[in-house]
């Protein structure tokens, strides 16, 4: 007689041997053996001379053997591009694509910065002042809530086409990524907006980007896990036929998918700015590339319906490893370019290995 303990739903039996890995084990495991490898390089390397790349075995300096320049650099780095992640990835995981973060963070930066700038510099009046009285030295909530608003503009633009036109993602956010762009280059005519109020400079001093990340992640996971939004949007991305069938409201929904991720991009926008002091056309530049591929890298299926908060977190640290790690063994910067497109590449192959044998099985 069958242990019923070793029988599932129905009777079906249980095989132990069939047991998947949560992906995002593989991606921790990814992350170590990457940590592994440059440590390693950093002794093997004639040139390296025995360097580490986390660890800093003269413990006078810190009190630790870890390298903690580093590690905080690491993240620093990965931060505002994981906010954009965050927002990018629930938009793949509802079946689309965002193209326009990252202009849309330097056109956000420009709009945000002329809310919050001083009076006052050196006791002269701001000279990269872009209005007039009224604007000078605002509670920091105005240039917060007026970025917020601008994304959340350009999220329902986006989704609004896409939901209600049947434009494909790739070509409606491809459109507004040189709408933002030409944006960021028309606010001020391509003048840099400088000189910041102490408020608003104070949102990305220090480590206050890494602060916002893990906030945002801890929020986006809780709602992505437990809220019906989230249930939603993973049911779009599974079979969107479906879910309008179960009484889903599909379109009202994917509006609100990339309006969510525009104002992440926005409010990522607000710090950067805050944090450099400072707002140029440029900005963002790759970043909608970059949060993309955390977000592939951490296992977020391209085709939709899977992936997960935790797994775009531990992506960012792996982007980010691995960028710090090919500047630790002196890569110069076009083999990083050449080396990261090949990760990104080689994660959606391994993304659609993983599908084919799920399918098969």
């Amino acid at each position: 007689m069958a242990n019923p303990n070793t029988l599932g739903t129905g009777g079906l039996a249980y095989d132990k041997s069939k047991r998947a890995w949560p992906n995002e084990a593989n991606v921790f495991i990814a992350l170590i053996l990457i940590i592994l490898t440059f440590e390693a390089l950093g002794q093997l390397l004639p040139y390296m001379k025995g360097q580490s790349m986390l660890f800093d075995f003269n413990m006078n300096r810190d009190g630790t053997i870890l390298n903690v320049a580093r590690i905080q650099i690491i993240i620093l780095q990965v931060s505002i591009i994981g906010i954009i992640a965050l927002g990018v990835t629930q938009v793949i995981i509802s079946g689309g694509i965002d193209l326009s973060s990252g202009p849309l963070v330097g056109a956000a930066a420009m709009i945000v910065m002329s809310f919050g700038q001083t009076e006052l510099v050196n006791g002269q009046l701001n000279p990269k002042a872009v209005f007039g009285d009224w604007a000078f030295d605002l509670p920091v909530i105005v240039p917060i809530f007026v970025g917020l608003a601008f994304g959340a503009l350009i999220g329902c633009i986006n989704g609004s086409f896409i939901a209600y036109t049947r434009i494909p993602p790739f070509i409606a956010t491809l459109g507004m990524f040189l709408i933002c762009r030409g944006i960021a280059q028309w606010w001020t005519k391509g003048q840099p907006v400088s000189f910041p109020t102490d408020s608003f400079a104070a949102i990305g001093s220090g480590m206050m980007p890494v602060v916002w990340f893990a906030l945002l992640a801890i929020l986006l996971f809780l709602i992505m896990k437990f809220t019906v939004y989230g249930k939603h949007t993973y049911a779009i991305g599974s079979n969107e036929d479906a879910a309008r069938m179960s009484g889903i409201n599909v379109k009202r929904h994917k509006v609100l998918v990339y309006m969510i991720a525009s104002m992440l991009a926005a409010f990522a926008a607000v710090i950067l700015s805050s944090k450099n002091l400072t707002a140029q056309a440029g900005m963002g530049q790759f970043y909608e590339l970059y949060a993309i591929a955390m977000a592939v890298i951490g296992g977020v299926s391209l085709t939709g319906g899977r992936g997960s908060i935790v797994g775009t977190v531990l992506g960012a640290m792996v982007f980010g490893v691995i960028q710090s790690g090919f500047t630790f063994i002196k890569l110069d910067a076009y083999y990083q370019l050449i080396a990261m497109g090949s990760i990104i590449i080689g994660a959606v192959v391994l993304d659609q290995y993983r599908q084919q044998r799920a399918t098969a099985g």
